[in-house]
């Protein structure tokens, strides 16, 4: 099993319809075969100043990799993540 999970911030306004549009657009990700257990999540901690996190997992690697391959995918981060996200932290995880 690998967790992958990415902690962000949006160039959007916090609250705005731009940054719901994009929240809402991201759903498409957890259409995409072998994800499993999507998440869409608002980041609280005072120790960092990341907005959001997307976590999903994936069954192996033959699985994230056709998910990173994935039109779907491919499409959201060129046309949506590149030219909305500020920065991000992206962290892939498996058990141990």
């Amino acid at each position: 099993m690998i967790r992958h999970s990415v902690i962000f911030t949006l160039k959007h306004a916090a609250g705005s319809d731009e940054e719901l549009a994009f929240l809402r657009d991201a759903k498409i990700l957890a259409d995409i075969p072998g994800v499993e257990k999507f998440e869409q999540l608002r980041q609280v901690s005072a120790k960092n100043d990341y907005a959001f996190g997307f976590s999903m997992e994936f069954a192996d690697q033959d699985a994230y990799a056709a998910y990173d391959a994935h039109p779907y995918h491919v499409s959201f981060v060129r046309d949506r993540w590149v030219p909305e996200v500020e920065r991000f932290l992206e962290i892939d995880y498996v058990l141990i």
